[in-house]
């Protein structure tokens, strides 16, 4: 790390809080804080979901497992495509369908007061969980990087994430989340030929890899894993209350659909790309061990970016990390305030209900960082985040999904099919272990933890096929007002207009960048070139837009 590297991560650090402060609104409404109006464009929510789900783990997760086992991370990834695709051709627009602000809200609808209750409370305290191990990886990949420790990289990065998301709502999360792809992508797209270049190209490359290294699947990561994994992944996204909000956010179903299509095309390719770095760290140093394979992608970056490259890769990895916590924040708030404090307070203004609104998002965001600092005594994160998706994943989340299809599910049995699915994969998580040395590996944990709930449900489904329930929804048209739809106008215009200044900023910083730089300076420049290029069309529509309306 260079004295430019830091001046970069300060100056980036800066760009973004700023844009993410710029779309504060002191008029916001519960619609627009945590909805957007229902006029987020589909490609910035698409973006946004990618980003959300994508950057929690990659760099740190994946990129620990293609640092061991090579292909088997981006065949994990593809799983998610599949489940995007999925989403989009059937689920995503059915949430749009409901009409609702929150997953909580529909399930109120559904299933009444005592079931929504329930599912509050236990979304409320696993959102701790899930943010604390989306946390984590900021402080791992600043620690490797700067030699910053750890505990203080979570709370300085995890408060001024907090600070943008309180201030702004959505609007901020999804600025700073269409921000964060460009930049990354842009950033990997530089690493890539510079690391081949490294390891003396291609062919060396595979030449020199570890037998089995571009093998589909591998040690605790097989067949019967990558098809639970997938499943997992399509009631996650599809259900997880923090993705819901992407579908509920935009005009039509029709743009809810295409949400779910952009997230599938987009881990189609990107896990291609974004995997190689670590994986071609491993021709390098072949010698990293426990926790410390975690870092495996930053090494990687440290080798070969130029002088000021590698500010820019860190500071764009550690806020599209930390973007999947504001996300989850966001909609946790929105869930307390909404669904929690609204029904206690039925009577509460709306300048009442906004105040709550950000002191949540502010009192979340303090559990979060310490819960982030919990995470390395309970085995890292890859241990965390898979554990706690194959526990919790489908149980909390499969039953809402399959409420939207479903007529027959009652709030009985959607309460049955989480409590037992969540007793029983605890007792073999934690119980079964200690008491009668009965352990299940990485494969029989997600199996268990995805078909337990689905079977109990299609159970339910035939014990009450003679009871027929009519699923509430709302047409296209109905979903928001005339002042929603002009505000939500209004501050799509905002948005993208944040964005396409933050992209020239962002490309001029980068273009001087590739002038200073002694190595790879034909790749810098020309990303430099493609991302002005576009913040610049951005501002150009922009224009075409204006005249068009008068």
């Amino acid at each position: 790390m260079t004295t430019l590297d830091y001046w970069v991560i300060a100056i980036f650090s800066i760009g973004i809080l700023v844009a993410g402060l710029s779309m504060s609104d002191r008029k916001a409404d519960m619609k627009s804080y945590f909805g957007a109006s229902g006029a987020l464009p589909w490609w910035m929510s698409g973006l946004s979901l990618y980003m959300g789900f994508f950057s929690a783990g990659t760099f740190v997760v994946w990129g620990a497992i293609a640092y061991e086992q090579g292909w088997v991370a981006v065949a994990i990834q593809w799983t998610m495509a599949v489940a995007g695709f999925l989403i989009g051709r059937f689920i995503a627009p059915r949430w749009r369908q409901t009409g609702v602000l929150t997953a909580a809200e529909f399930i109120q609808q559904r299933f009444g007061s005592s079931v929504h209750k329930f599912y509050t409370f236990v979304f409320l305290l696993m959102s701790f969980a899930y943010n604390g191990a989306f946390l984590y990886p900021v402080a791992k990949l600043v620690n490797v990087s700067t030699g910053l420790p750890s505990h203080w990289a979570i709370i300085l990065f995890g408060l001024m994430a907090v600070l943008y998301t309180t201030s702004g709502g959505l609007w901020a999360v999804i600025v700073t989340n269409v921000l964060q792809f460009v930049v990354l992508t842009a950033a990997v797209l530089i690493v890539v030929p510079l690391a081949f270049d490294k390891v003396g190209g291609i062919g060396q490359f595979i030449q020199d890899a570890p037998l089995g290294f571009f093998n589909l699947t591998g040690g605790e990561y097989s067949l019967w894993f990558m098809v639970a994994f997938g499943f997992y992944n399509m009631v996650f996204i599809g259900g997880n209350w923090a993705y819901v909000q992407r579908y509920t956010s935009v005009p039509t179903k029709r743009e809810a659909k295409k949400v779910g299509y952009l997230f599938g095309w987009l881990y189609v390719f990107s896990p291609v790309v974004w995997m190689l770095p670590p994986m071609l760290y491993r021709m390098i140093n072949v010698d990293l061990g426990g926790l410390e394979n975690e870092g495996a992608y930053l090494m990687m970056c440290k080798e070969v970016l130029p002088a000021g490259m590698m500010g820019l890769m860190i500071t764009g990895m550690i806020f599209a990390t930390t973007d999947s916590v504001n996300a989850s924040l966001n909609v946790s708030s929105a869930v307390f305030t909404n669904d929690v404090y609204k029904r206690l307070h039925p009577g509460s203004s709306n300048k009442s209900l906004m105040w709550v609104a950000r002191l949540s998002t502010l009192g979340f965001g303090v559990v979060t960082v310490l819960i982030a600092l919990m995470v390395p005594a309970m085995g890292g994160i890859v241990e965390v985040v898979l554990s706690i998706g194959a526990l919790t994943g489908v149980p909390l989340y499969g039953p809402a999904v399959w409420a939207l299809f479903s007529k027959r599910q009652t709030a009985f049995s959607v309460l049955f099919v989480t409590i037992s699915s969540l007793l029983v994969n605890l007792f073999f998580k934690f119980v079964s272990p200690a008491l009668f040395e009965i352990s299940l590996g990485r494969m029989q944990e997600t199996v268990l933890g995805v078909t337990l709930p689905i079977v109990l449900l299609a159970v339910f489904e035939v014990i009450y096929r003679d009871r027929p329930y009519r699923v509430p929804t709302a047409t296209d048209d109905n979903l928001a007002g005339a002042d929603d739809a002009s505000q939500g106008r209004r501050r799509g215009t905002l948005a993208v207009k944040t964005i396409a200044l933050s992209l020239l900023g962002v490309g001029l910083l980068i273009l001087l960048l590739g002038l200073l730089a002694t190595h790879g300076r034909a790749a810098v420049l020309i990303i430099a070139l493609a991302i002005l290029a576009l913040g610049a069309a951005l501002i150009l529509s922009l224009r075409r837009s204006r005249r068009a309306n008068g």
